[in-house]
């Protein structure tokens, strides 16, 4: 009986290879064993450098890193190197930089060291076994070292990749393959079951029945509270704004002077019209004294007497106007409008908005309804409002109308106008911002999960 071979009597690179084999058939992963080719392939072979390349993840593995960034420069140039081996080099073999093109060979220098080893391989494909002799390598390992490799080692390096590919194609199969082995689980679960027990008719019949359960189609709109009927004051005239009487949110009484323009212009002209009709009016007395005696002195009283008339009117016309520079309360409420220092000595045009006029209990619900978003709504529909100021409170109100054309937002975007009167009037003050949840008529689930998604596909695909 021979005796048992002793380690003294195997080279060391045997048992390093058997070793290694060894913990490639133990890897429970993929990923387990892509990080034991690119760090513990040093046993046999020294290096500085390993990259595991494939073809359609790029550079997967790199020695010493945990997670490699496929973004970056090394990254990137590495995987222009792989393609280039994998194309023109199918065995394993040595190269260095005068191997490779010359835009990539001026970069090796920055990268690597002077000498590298490519091993190729070839990755699965679902029906096949595996690799095959003389295959387009889908796959392989780098190692770079600043010095020669022994051309010793290269055949048992080959026979390791060759092990550690035998162990990577099992583990790709087997990941592979788990869907189509689970189909066929269920496939002899539902022919050994009678038919009304089976789970795909327990499946189709529950995605049957809540396709079609009815849900409220709803949206969500920027919303805002605004006051009910608010009572807009706007520039009378064109002219600045000499002083405002009145503060933020101040209450106010009907006929309280709330802002005036500047009347310096009014009043020069005011003064000037009427020195030019006491002008009109003491020539008219001349003529008239002169008409006597005079017949021409006569027939000029009739020209004198509408120029009189028109000076008159200018006069009255300026006193109006003066009198509307001074800007009253049309009734009781509140004041709304920006800070008093942003209007004094602004300039304003006829028909302005300044400031609005609003009773602090007559609030309601505005919100603007984009228009890939328009749903019908209806007069009455529910609407709720959440507070950015208060979330977990929804204000209730009932839609009272939803304008008829779209109109452009600050932001650039068209939306509808809604407008929506509160259930129960709270002490929510006006100016709160939110989010309005709009609620539309019942539709099928199936159309409230697809009605976004088809809406985005038809922008861009004509059926």
């Amino acid at each position: 009986m021979n005796a048992p071979m002793t380690s003294g009597s195997v080279h060391p690179a045997v048992l390093l290879l058997l070793e290694l084999g060894h913990r490639a058939r133990q890897a429970q992963t993929v990923q387990e064993l892509e990080f034991l080719l690119v760090n513990d392939t040093r046993l046999l072979l020294p290096y500085r450098q390993a990259v595991w390349w494939t073809q359609e993840g790029g550079v997967q593995t790199l020695s010493g890193v945990v997670q490699p960034d496929a973004n970056a420069p090394y990254a990137q140039w590495a995987v222009q190197v792989c393609r280039h081996m994998a194309q023109h080099q199918p065995r394993l073999g040595v190269f260095t930089a005068a191997d490779v093109p010359p835009d990539l060979a001026a970069q090796w220098s920055q990268w690597w060291p002077a000498h590298a080893v490519w091993l190729p391989m070839s990755q699965p494909t679902p029906g096949t076994p595996g690799s095959t002799q003389g295959e387009a390598a889908s796959a392989g390992l780098l190692l770079l070292g600043a010095d020669p490799f022994p051309a010793d080692r290269l055949p048992v390096l080959g026979e390791w990749c060759s092990m550690w590919g035998h162990a990577w194609r099992a583990l790709q199969r087997r990941r592979m393959a788990s869907p189509r082995q689970w189909w066929a689980h269920l496939r002899q679960q539902q022919a050994q079951a009678a038919w009304w027990r089976r789970p795909v008719v327990w499946a189709v019949a529950a995605v049957a029945v809540l396709a079609v359960w009815p849900v409220h189609l709803t949206v969500l709109a920027p919303g805002e509270l605004v006051a009910a009927q608010p009572a807009v004051l706007r520039a009378p005239m064109d002219g600045v704004v000499e002083q405002i009487h009145v503060q933020p949110n101040e209450m106010v009484k009907q006929g309280q002077l709330l802002f005036n323009l500047d009347e310096a212009q009014l009043a020069s002209r005011l003064e000037v019209s009427e020195q030019a009709l006491q002008t009109a009016e003491a020539e008219y007395r001349q003529f008239a004294q002169l008409a006597l005696g005079d017949v021409r002195s006569k027939s000029q009283l009739a020209a004198l007497a509408g120029k009189i008339g028109e000076r008159r009117a200018e006069q009255a016309f300026l006193t109006e106007q003066r009198q509307r520079a001074q800007v009253l309360a049309p009734h009781d409420g509140m004041v709304l409008f920006d800070a008093p220092s942003e209007w004094i000595g602004k300039p304003v045009q006829t028909g302005e908005r300044v400031m609005r006029i609003a009773q602090p209990d007559a609030v309601e619900v505005e919100a603007w309804l984009p228009i890939g978003d328009a749903i019908a709504l209806q007069p009455g529909a529910p609407v709720q409002l959440y507070l950015a100021a208060d979330p977990l409170a929804a204000v209730q109100a009932q839609v009272r109308y939803v304008a008829y054309d779209a109109v452009a937002r600050p932001d650039g975007q068209y939306a509808y106008r809604v407008r929506a009167q509160l259930v129960q009037p709270g002490t929510q003050r006006i100016g709160l911002k939110g989010t309005a949840k709009l609620q539309g008529e019942r539709v099928s689930l199936a159309y409230w999960m697809v009605r976004k998604p088809w809406a985005s596909i038809r922008q861009w695909v004509a059926l």
